[in-house]
This record gives C-alpha cells, sequence and structure tokens, in this order.
C-alpha cells in the first residue's frame, strides 16, 4: 500500500462537509425515515392529485402501515408547495403529551425565568404570517396525527380548518381573533393502527381528504431497479415474501411492512441487514400470539438467501471428471 503525506495547509473534507453527505440529505428530507429517498418529481403523478385535493380540502391525511413513505411524500408536497422556502412552512409531530398551549396558543416561562408570558403555538404563528402574505403558500406537516387528542389539541380551530369556512373570524380563549386564511395548507400523517384513529376520523372525516397509503410491490421494484439490485434469485424471493407477508396483514393488520424499508438495499448482505436490525423484531410483535405463522414468516425470509438447486448440486462434467 502506498503511503499518502497530504501537503501542509490542505483541507481535508467530508462529504457532509460537500452537502452531500448523510446529514445534508437527512435536512433536506425535512424529517423523512429515509433521508436517501429520490426527490418528487414535479410530473409526478401523486403530486398533482395532492395538490388538487389540498384545493377542495381543509388538508390531506396518508395513511398507512411504517415504511410506506408517508412522511417523505408529505415533505416532499411541502417542498414543492412553498418552493423550498423553509419560513413558510412548520414540521411538528403530534404525541400523548402535545396539548392546545404547544399547538394554538398559551403561557410558557419567559427566559429569564420571571414568570410566564402568552405565547403563539406553531400553528397560530403560521396562521399570522400566512395572513400577512396572501400571495404566498404555507404548510404545516404534521406528522403521528393520530397520537394525541387532536380535538384538545385544535379546540376551536378545528371547525374552521374546513375549507368552506377558511376566513371566517372566531376567537381564540385568549378573547383574540383570528381567521384561517386559504392559503395556509395542511399535511398529515398516520398509521390506521394507532389507538387514536377513531378519534381523528370523527374529527376529520368531513374537513381533511384522506389518501391510503398501502404497501406496494411495483414500487419496491422500482427502488430495487434504482438501486442496482442484480441478484435475480434473491431479488425474486424476497418479492414473494414480500407479497406474502403483507397478505397476512389481512388477517394480521400489524404485519403489514412497507416498501419504504429497503430504500437503501443494493445487494443480499443490505437486504440481510434489515432484518437483522428492524424486521425481525417487527415480525416478532405482529405475531407474538401466532408462533406458527411467525415461524413460517421467518423461514420464508431464511429461503431468500438459500442456494438454489442449480447452486446446490455439481455441474455433470465436474461428477464426471472426479
Amino acid at each position: 500500500m502506498t503511503d499518502v503525506t497530504l501537503v501542509k495547509g490542505v483541507r481535508e473534507l467530508s462529504a457532509d462537509d460537500l452537502d452531500i453527505g448523510y446529514t445534508h440529505r437527512a435536512q433536506v428530507s425535512h424529517g423523512s425515515s429515509a433521508p436517501d429517498a429520490p426527490m418528487l418529481h414535479s410530473d409526478d403523478p401523486r403530486l398533482e392529485t395532492i395538490l388538487r385535493l389540498l384545493r377542495r380540502f381543509g388538508g390531506v391525511i396518508f395513511s398507512g402501515p411504517p415504511g410506506t413513505g408517508k412522511s417523505w411524500l408529505a415533505g416532499q408536497v411541502a417542498d414543492k408547495i412553498t418552493e423550498g422556502d423553509d419560513s413558510r412552512r412548520a414540521d411538528i409531530q403530534f404525541h400523548a403529551s402535545y396539548q392546545f398551549e404547544d399547538f394554538i396558543e398559551g403561557y410558557r416561562p419567559k427566559s429569564d425565568g420571571s414568570g410566564f408570558e402568552p405565547r403563539d403555538g406553531v400553528f397560530l404563528r403560521l396562521v399570522r404570517e400566512a395572513n400577512k402574505h396572501p400571495d404566498d403558500d404555507y404548510v404545516i406537516v404534521i406528522d403521528e396525527l393520530s397520537r394525541a387528542d387532536v380535538g384538545r389539541v385544535f379546540g376551536e380551530a378545528l371547525t374552521y380548518i374546513e375549507r368552506s369556512k377558511r376566513g371566517q373570524t372566531f376567537v381564540l380563549p385568549s378573547g383574540e381573533q383570528c381567521s384561517i386564511p386559504l392559503n395556509l395548507h395542511l399535511i398529515a400523517t398516520m398509521n390506521p393502527l394507532d389507538r387514536g384513529v377513531d378519534e381523528v376520523d370523527a374529527a376529520f372525516e368531513r374537513r381533511f381528504a384522506k389518501v391510503d397509503m398501502p404497501p406496494s410491490r411495483d414500487l419496491l421494484e422500482k427502488l430495487l431497479d434504482d438501486n442496482g439490485f442484480l441478484d435475480e434469485t434473491v431479488r425474486r424471493r424476497f418479492l414473494g415474501w414480500f407479497n406474502k407477508i403483507n397478505a397476512r396483514s389481512v388477517q394480521t393488520p400489524a404485519a403489514a411492512i412497507g416498501h419504504a424499508y429497503f430504500v437503501n438495499v443494493v445487494d443480499p448482505e443490505t437486504l440481510q441487514e434489515v432484518w437483522d436490525y428492524q424486521l425481525k423484531y417487527h415480525v416478532d410483535r405482529a405475531f407474538k400470539y401466532d408462533p406458527e405463522t411467525r415461524t413460517e414468516i421467518i423461514n420464508g425470509w431464511a429461503d431468500i438467501f438459500a442456494a438454489s438447486a442449480d447452486q446446490e448440486m455439481p455441474a455433470p462434467d465436474e461428477t464426471e471428471s472426479a
């Protein structure tokens, strides 16, 4: 091996220094769990459909199991709407402790510790900005919508996010008047198995459009093609396994596995890593009370990498020469 000596004063640059590394991709993904995923093209039919729904409804909910690209698509659509201007966008994640005070308005401690002061939540801040700049589009992306008590979080605003009620004035608990403009768009994601889904459906069924995002073999095949996955035998068996476990999700909804789990799979080794560090735990949990099916799914995965009959048997000429 030849030693390489750097000339004094030469600066070493990492991939992230050049804005091409993982950190940069994670930043531009706006919270997507797949920062290496490709960008959404302007001519993608999904984009046209979602933009049309946003013009007709108070917002759009992407609903599907983990790994179907919900957060990625929400972030990509938001980027298109705001033309990449982060000042016109907010990304938040709901959780069990998320409250009206976080989202709309409430009292928060002063920075100097001298007491509390009223402070706008993320929603009200963007409402104010959107009202100031009616010619610009603003977006709020809510990840895991069903993880919070949506009725309590939205409060009075729940009524006025309807498209037909945009621009109408209502009064907040603080006594301040508010109106939600048409140029503020809401995009949300949720897992249909979350405990809060019934509350979301009841609150948003007339207000938001819902877009189902199930696991897709076609999108998975495209990912493998784009990643240059060349082992045809492993590929064929893996796609069969993918179909099989998602077919099981009809009886066991928690078993569904999205195609986005495999966004970084380029060869059999990286495919096996997805199983070792993610999927095997998913399978154990989904079939916790069905050990027979769990064993079947686990053995099916192992069969993906088993040597084919042709590989196991020696060629005729090799047998004769022996």
